[in-house]
């Protein structure tokens, strides 16, 4: 299995990127394909002791930041980092491509690089959420500011291909986002959603308002990427707010005493929060495996998007996603 893997995309690159791909090289049994500057990349290997057994490097001169418009990709910066791994991805040196840098480049490249499903109206991002017994698929996170009703279900058919394939769930719930459970709930986006949705080839199960995402009442929530971004941000504040106030809780020899009883709980809660746990996002509607790992992610997320990218590599989500968007298609044409 070989990854591709963005070596300057993100906050921490490229030696975090490094770490992390030398990680995965020595437990997840990969080989890696690292873009970028090869003279920078081999003297970072160089002065902090990083294997390079295993990962090969492919030159590209230029990066794409975060502030440049993500079009860019496509004009002044079509031999960045980014766009390299995504050409070799295209060309099938390599079975998923991972990176760390411009969400907005990424959606950009790998639609007009790599291609889109066919039939797929837009990609969109997928990110999992901790929710109560596992996670929750949260879909569009903000690949698409506005959507339609049928990009909506689009997102629906493949959020549950991926769910299945990747995270093992069988049959996923998926939800929609909205500010009440009842059908009446809603703007004309999510009044329409719904009428479409309830008669899908997907686990329906209604409405879902933003407060049961961690309750674990569903598998997958689709939203458009505006509100599905806020939902994101809105989180990751939230789980650092309470992960930051348990210091706090436990200071003083009488805290300290108390948090030596409860430190157990408080680790495994914190794993569950910590996104490095989970590694990346996947961008789903692209034709080949692509994962977006977290702008400051350090080496154990980007061990752990690597992985992601393994598994979603391995058991031919893509194929699935096609087969099961086909099928939809062919039940609309018979209706």
């Amino acid at each position: 299995m070989r990854i591709i893997v963005d070596a300057f995309g993100g906050d921490n690159a490229p030696l975090e990127v490094m770490k992390g791909s030398a990680m995965a090289v020595k437990e997840l049994g990969v080989d890696i394909i690292l873009t970028g500057n090869k003279g920078i990349i081999e003297q970072t290997a160089k002065q902090h002791g990083i294997s390079l057994d295993r990962i090969k490097i492919h030159h590209a001169e230029d990066v794409i930041a975060m502030d440049d418009d993500p079009s860019e990709i496509m004009k002044s910066k079509k031999s960045c980092s980014m766009a390299e791994g995504l050409r070799l991805l295209a060309d099938s040196s390599g079975d998923a491509f991972v990176s760390a840098g411009s969400t907005g480049a990424l959606v950009v490249g790998s639609t007009f690089i790599v291609k889109r499903i066919k039939s797929v109206k837009r990609a969109a991002i997928a990110t999992l959420l901790p929710a109560k017994n596992g996670f929750v698929l949260l879909m569009d996170s903000g690949a698409n500011v506005e959507c339609r009703p049928d990009m909506l279900l689009q997102f629906g058919v493949m959020a549950s291909a991926f769910m299945e394939n990747v995270m093992g769930i069988n049959n996923p719930r998926v939800g929609l986002l909205n500010i009440g459970t009842e059908e009446t709930k809603g703007g004309q986006l999510q009044l329409e959603s719904f009428e479409l949705l309830k008669n899908a080839p997907i686990n329906f199960v209604g409405n879902i308002e933003a407060r049961s995402l961690p309750m674990g009442e569903c598998d997958i929530v689709l939203t458009d990427g505006f509100t599905g971004n806020v939902v994101l941000k809105l989180t990751e504040g939230v789980a650092s707010f309470l992960l930051g106030s348990f210091k706090g809780l436990f200071a003083g020899a009488r805290g300290k005493l108390a948090g030596a009883l409860v430190l157990p709980g408080i680790k495994a809660l914190k794993r569950q929060l910590d996104y490095t746990e989970v590694g990346g996002a996947p961008l789903l509607g692209i034709s080949k495996p692509v994962i977006k790992a977290h702008g400051s992610s350090n080496a154990n997320a980007i061990k752990n998007a690597i992985r992601q990218a393994k598994t979603f590599a391995e058991n031919k989500t893509i194929s699935r996603m096609v087969e099961n968007l086909s099928k939809y298609s062919q039940a609309e044409k018979q209706d």
